[in-house]
């Protein structure tokens, strides 16, 4: 029997060749899309339980931190609020306010008392009827301020002109008397004014620190020079 060959021209050998090619190429193309299609089709429980925890932790950290600022802000405002209170006594001291018709020489002052417990943090600006440089019976109350709910009394500190710092005391009186800005520092309801209304007090500071429900603390230092300042 005799067989036939036949011989492809070189057109024909390189078309064939390139048909197979093609034909491999496809096939491998589509067993990678089918890969593909597999493992994009979704997240698997590891990922998502990843993600979620990553989410709570992030989301727990910032409302911690929000929460934090916003009770540091109302603290800051507190304390700039009772030194504007301060301010306002020492403006009526040496500004000589009229109380109650002709009287020009009454001085003004802040009264400061440790709260009872989980009674509000309250201070007063007074005018000194008395004119003892203490807040007692008689005294006027000019303004009466109540500190937010949540936020309190820290510390109540007055230092004597020898440097030493007595942080037990249960009240504190800033009073200011014309002609001098200066302050005249009391504490416990002692009289700071002799005969002459002249201060005899032998306080140079006083520091009052407020603390918010997170713990942060701010508050202001009255030096006798009259000097107000936020710390």
């Amino acid at each position: 029997m005799c067989r036939r060959f036949f011989v492809a021209s070189p057109d024909e050998f390189f078309n064939y060749h390139m048909l197979k090619f093609l034909r491999g190429g496809d096939k491998r193309s589509k067993k990678h899309n089918a890969t593909a299609a597999h493992s994009s089709a979704g997240f698997t429980l590891v990922e998502l339980m990843v993600v979620t925890g990553i989410f709570m932790i992030l989301s727990s950290v910032v409302l911690t931190t929000n929460a934090r600022f916003g009770n540091l802000v109302v603290l800051q405002n507190l304390a700039h609020d009772m030194a504007l209170s301060v301010r306002q006594a020492q403006v009526y001291g040496i500004a000589v306010r009229r109380y109650e018709g002709a009287i020009f020489d009454v001085s003004y002052g802040i009264h400061f008392s440790v709260p009872s417990a989980n009674a509000p943090f309250i201070y007063e600006l007074f005018a000194d009827v008395n004119r003892n440089g203490a807040y007692d019976d008689g005294d006027a109350i000019v303004t009466s301020t109540t500190v937010n709910p949540g936020y309190t009394l820290n510390d109540l500190c007055i230092r004597s002109t020898s440097g030493s710092d007595d942080c037990a005391v249960s009240t504190a009186d800033i009073v200011f008397r014309r002609p001098e800005p200066d302050a005249c520092i009391g504490k416990g309801g002692a009289f700071t004014f002799n005969a002459q209304f002249k201060c005899v007090s032998q306080n140079d500071r006083a520091r009052i620190i407020l603390e918010s429900r997170g713990g942060e603390l701010a508050g202001i230092t009255i030096e006798s020079s009259g000097q107000i300042s936020v710390n």
